[in-house]
C-alpha cells in the first residue's frame, strides 16, 4: 500500500511543514523486507537506493497535485503563506506549548530572519543522523523523528507529544534499556500540571506572566528531550545485545 501511504504523508505535509521530515523513514519502511515490524539490532539487506526514487517521485507528485488543487479552489498561490508560510516565517506568536514564541517575542527585529532560518534548519539536521543509525529499522527512525517534531515544532499540541509516548508501545523490547525513566515521566507529569496552571494565572486570572508559563514549556521541552534521548540509547544499546560481564557500555 505504497500510494496509499505516501498520499496520507502528502496530506500531511499540506497539513504541517514538518510531515515532510518522514519521508525518508516512510520511503525506507516501505522498502523493508520484513514489513512494519521492529527489527532493532538485526542486520537486513535493503534494496539499492535507486528503488526509492519512484517513491520519492510519487510522493512529489502527490504534493504537487494538492498545491495545484488548493490553488484552484483559492484561486491564486497566496494559501502558501497562511500554511507553509506560518511554520517558517511565525507570524503568530500566541502562547502556547512550544519552545518558539517567547524566544521571538523578546529578539530584536533585525535578528528575527537569522533565527528564523536557524530554528527551522535544526529538526532537519537530525533526519540523516537517526535514519542512518536506525536503516535496519526505519519504523524506529520514524518514532524518533516524531519525537523530535514534537519538541522542536513552533506550533505544537498535545497530539504531537502524546503520538511520540503513545508509541513507545510499539516497541517493548527496548523498555529494559530505558536509563531514566522514572525521570522523564516526572518531568512530563510536573509539565502537564503546571501548563495549564500557569496559563490559566497569566491569561486568565492576570496574577502571573510570561516568565511562568514560559518556564513551564522549558520544562516540557527538557521532558521531551529526555524522552527522545532516552529512545535514541535503548534503539541503540538492544543492537549490542547482553552486556559482557566487567564491560560499560559507552556510546560515542
Amino acid at each position: 500500500r505504497a500510494s496509499a501511504a505516501l498520499l496520507l504523508l502528502a496530506i500531511l505535509t499540506h497539513i504541517s511543514l514538518h510531515g515532510v521530515l518522514f519521508l525518508a523513514p516512510i520511503v525506507l519502511l516501505l522498502l523493508h523486507s520484513t514489513g512494519p515490524a521492529s527489527s532493532l539490532g538485526q542486520n537486513i539487506d535493503y534494496p539499492t537506493p535507486r528503488s526509492g526514487y519512484k517513491l520519492v517521485a510519487q510522493y512529489l507528485g502527490y504534493v504537487s497535485l494538492l498545491a495545484g488543487a488548493a490553488t484552484i479552489v483559492c484561486g491564486d498561490g497566496k494559501w502558501t503563506e497562511r500554511t507553509w508560510g506560518a511554520y517558517l516565517l511565525l507570524p503568530d506568536l500566541t502562547p502556547n506549548p512550544g519552545l518558539w514564541w517567547y524566544f521571538f517575542t523578546e529578539m530584536f527585529d533585525h535578528f528575527r530572519p537569522f533565527f528564523l532560518v536557524a530554528f527551522s534548519m535544526h529538526p532537519i539536521t537530525y533526519l540523516i543522523p537517526v535514519c542512518t543509525k536506525f536503516k535496519h529499522d526505519p519504523l524506529y527512525a520514524a518514532f524518533v523523528i516524531q519525537g523530535v517534531v514534537a519538541t522542536f515544532k513552533p506550533y505544537p499540541t498535545l497530539a504531537d507529544p502524546g503520538l511520540f509516548i503513545v508509541m513507545f508501545s510499539l516497541f517493548p523490547e527496548v523498555f529494559p534499556y530505558l536509563r531514566h525513566p522514572i525521570v522523564t515521566i516526572l518531568l512530563h507529569m510536573h509539565a502537564a500540571l503546571l501548563l495549564p496552571l500557569f496559563h490559566s494565572l497569566w491569561l486568565s486570572q492576570g496574577t502571573g506572566n510570561a516568565n511562568f508559563y514560559y518556564a513551564t514549556t522549558l520544562v516540557f521541552g527538557l521532558a521531551m528531550a529526555a524522552t527522545v534521548m532516552d529512545a535514541v540509547w535503548a534503539g541503540l544499546r538492544i543492537g549490542f545485545g547482553g552486556k559482557p560481564s566487567g564491560w560499560d557500555m559507552v556510546q560515542t
